[in-house]
Parts: C-alpha cells; structure tokens; sequence
C-alpha cells in the first residue's frame, strides 16, 4: 500500500502502520498500538492482530472467527477520542476510539473504551468495552 495510513495519522503507510506489521518495529505507546491493529483490521492482516492480542485473552477460536468475519467489514475511518496512560514508560494504556465501516450496505459506528497491557516491552490488546 502507498497511501496514507488507515489509522488516520496523515501519514504514508510505509511510514506509519506497515513498520509494526512488518516487524521492523514495536508501537511504543497502546495508542500506537491501537491505530496499527485498527490498520491491520482494514488490510486483512489476521497474523498481526493474533499476535498482539494477549495470552490472557487470546482464545483459541479468536483466528478461526477472525478468518470468518473480518471479510464482512470495511473499515472507513478512525477517530481516537481519548488515551489515557499507555507511553513508552507505563505498563497499561486505555484508548476511546470510534471506528467507522461499512457491512454490506450498511454503515456503522463501533465505539470503544480499549485496554492494552505492556510485557516484556511489547504492548498488546488486552480487551475492550462498547
């Protein structure tokens, strides 16, 4: 991809969310974090998203219904609202996003309060509430 990011920084994706996906860095802050799984829910990316999920949460069938159901969306935008802790130096962050998509020919507006748990210096999804 040679656009700007899905994540909505203004940034080119190569320059955004694509070193996360490609393991050439870590997201250094939960709302890094946050706008890069928001990017890999929009590309696709199933590997990325299992990967930053925590062990605590990750249920076996997490890859089987993401294989099942993230075709059905198309994401069309993000807006964070409000992050709290989540930097380079904490251990836990939260982020209110809004995620806009499209399902069929519907459009939506999911809305939610995420949690994200630092370990070993590597941020991960830890759970979330609409």
């Amino acid at each position: 991809m040679t656009g700007n990011c899905h994540c909505g920084s203004g940034l080119i994706y190569n320059n955004c969310c694509a070193i996360f996906h490609k393991n050439v860095a870590l997201p250094e802050t939960a709302e890094q974090l946050m706008r890069s799984r928001y990017s890999a829910y929009a590309l696709k990316l199933i590997d990325y998203l299992v990967d930053t999920t925590h062990k605590d949460k990750l249920k076996s069938s997490y890859r089987t219904k993401l294989v099942s159901t993230i075709h059905d969306f198309q994401w069309i935008g993000l807006e964070i609202i409000k992050s709290s802790n989540g930097k380079a130096d904490d251990k836990v962050g939260k982020v209110l996003f809004e995620a806009s998509y499209k399902e069929g020919d519907s459009e939506g507006v999911m809305r939610e309060h995420s949690r994200f748990k630092k370990v070993a210096g590597k941020w991960f999804y830890y759970d979330g509430k609409g």
